[in-house]
């Protein structure tokens, strides 16, 4: 486990080496709080924890939140899943908790 993780480190650092933006991007939403929507109106709030080429995301301690419309005293149903994969088919909208001046940067609005 421990070669494995030391060739992805190096995998990573070629990449940004050859002027990958994207991979320094990916690095600086590491371990930051996301919340992700999918198209069957459910809500995912974890831990980033990696993406892939064809954008599916995993989170870790992660929390599924969806919406009860039948009588409930609470109309948010939750419960906890650990570690998991949203597929980038599923995924409507992703959201980051940083400060403004994170989000430029990241949207490279500013300079």
């Amino acid at each position: 486990m421990e070669t494995e993780q030391r060739t992805l480190t190096c995998q990573v650092e070629t990449s940004e080496t050859n002027g990958s933006s994207l991979v320094g991007t990916a690095k600086k939403l590491l371990f930051r709080q996301m919340l992700v929507g999918v198209s069957d109106g459910r809500f995912f709030l974890g831990t980033f924890y990696c993406i892939d080429k064809q954008g599916n995301i995993i989170l870790q301690d992660a929390v599924e939140y969806r919406n009860t419309r039948h009588s409930s005293p609470s109309p948010m149903e939750q419960r906890c899943l650990g570690l998991i994969l949203i597929p980038f088919s599923c995924r409507k909208s992703c959201h980051v908790d940083c400060s403004i001046e994170e989000q430029l940067s990241l949207l490279s609005l500013k300079e």
